[in-house]
């Protein structure tokens, strides 16, 4: 029961990406599937570091830092 919830939460959080990034959701998850450990690292270094380029001018790194934390509820 827990765990569809979850799995609920995650669709409903990638419904609410542009469609670019849930282009790139579904190559992680595809990589993810092919070979968990090695895709999942360069995945995470190499695509979502551009994720959020838009937001450079809107928010400092210290702002995106302090979201962050707010998300994983620290």
């Amino acid at each position: 029961m827990a765990r569809d919830q979850g799995i609920k939460r995650i669709e409903e959080k990638i419904k609410q990406l542009p469609p670019e990034l849930r282009k790139d959701v579904e190559e992680f998850v595809e990589g993810l599937l092919e070979n968990p450990e090695r895709k999942a690292r360069k995945q995470l270094q190499f695509k979502w570091r551009r994720a959020l380029r838009d937001l450079r001018d809107k928010y400092t790194s210290v702002d995106l830092q302090h979201k962050i934390s707010e998300w994983w509820g620290d």
